[in-house]
């Protein structure tokens, strides 16, 4: 769910004084995940923001739900397809949504090799291997736990940024969330009954996704933080590069499926179209209007509603030590996102 644009955006945001001020959540993102946030570059001319037809609580909300709802949309296009076929088509349904935003907005996608080839590696590192994984994952666990496991990427991206990013510098407090984050996930794994009923390759594929975002990440404030290009056309850009590297990779490993279900094939559709195309869109406009800060607030129920919708719809069951470790991740990755005051 990130995008090269959006964490360079989310960390304009933060330190250029001439962006409007206060706005609301990015997601999954340790970096909005380079999440999302309206036109990267753009500062503001008049002396407020402009005015949005809906209020940002709503498309906050609205965020919320559509990322939550993911993982059940992921579950549901994994009965009638590959993974591998679910992800393209995730891709293929988020791309046509942004390339319509930019026909609107009259965007153009960025230009220069050396861009588009740190484009390539950010699409492959944010969205098209994660989006596998999760994907793979969920044909042996449940929504639920990738839900969760969804929730670990801010403490690997704190983990992390302790080894490649030196101007990050941990604090006592952000190290404690850090311990306490991976202490709820060994609480949602059940470790002290010695992980019986868990499949370990599900599981590991789920936490291997979400480690995958917080790389891209880092990868991107390195070598895109400064392209000077517009956030649309950058994400743009990124999920048409993921699309075709799956579009390339899917043939290898399924076939054409004899028939279209009609069930899944509308879960990958709106997984595509609603979880990936507006919900970018949504997102960089929270980052741009209320600030990463509050928009990174979106992580934090993304695991809640993904649980809900996976016990109320699918009747998947739910341990006490799930919905407790779950709370103790998201106390942890809440911990981690505090910085010191200078």
């Amino acid at each position: 769910m990130s995008t090269a644009a959006e964490h360079r955006a989310a960390r304009e945001r933060d330190t250029d004084p001439e962006i409007a001020p206060g706005a609301e959540p990015d997601t999954g993102s340790t970096a909005a995940p380079a999440t999302a946030t309206d036109t990267a570059t753009a500062r503001v001319a008049q002396p407020g923001p402009r005015r949005r037809a809906l209020d940002w609580r709503i498309r906050f909300g609205a965020l919320s739900l559509i990322w939550g709802f993911s993982f059940l949309l992921i579950k549901v296009g994994t009965d009638g397809f590959a993974p591998f076929q679910v992800t393209l088509g995730r891709l293929l349904f988020g791309t046509a949504v942004l390339a319509a935003a930019m026909a609107v907005k009259r965007e153009r996608l960025p230009r220069g090799a050396r861009t588009w080839g740190h484009l390539a590696v950010a699409a492959f590192l944010l969205n098209a291997l994660p989006f596998s994984l999760f994907a793979y994952s969920e044909l042996t666990i449940p929504s639920t736990l990738a839900g969760i496991c969804n929730a670990t990427s801010p403490l690997w991206g704190m983990a992390l940024s302790l080894v490649a990013l030196s101007e990050d510098r941990p604090t006592r407090l952000r190290v404690a969330g850090l311990g306490l984050g991976f202490l709820g996930v060994l609480t949602v794994l059940g470790a002290w009954q010695g992980f019986s009923g868990l499949d370990a390759t599900g599981t590991a594929m789920a936490l291997l996704a979400s480690l995958s975002y917080p790389i891209g990440w880092i990868y991107v404030r390195r070598t895109l933080a400064d392209s000077g290009h517009s956030h649309l056309s950058m994400t743009g850009a990124q999920l048409l590069l993921a699309t075709v590297q799956l579009a390339f990779v899917t043939p290898l490993f399924t076939t054409l499926p004899s028939h279209l279900p009609l069930v899944p094939l509308l879960a990958t559709a709106a997984l595509g179209a609603l979880g990936t195309g507006l919900a970018v869109l949504l997102q960089y406009g929270l980052v741009a209007e209320v600030g990463p800060t509050t928009a990174q607030m979106v992580t934090y129920f993304i695991p809640v509603i993904a649980a809900a919708a996976g016990v109320a719809i699918l009747g998947e069951s739910l341990a006490w030590s799930t919905p407790v470790g779950a709370v103790i991740v998201l106390a942890g990755a809440a911990l981690t996102q505090i910085r010191a005051r200078r």
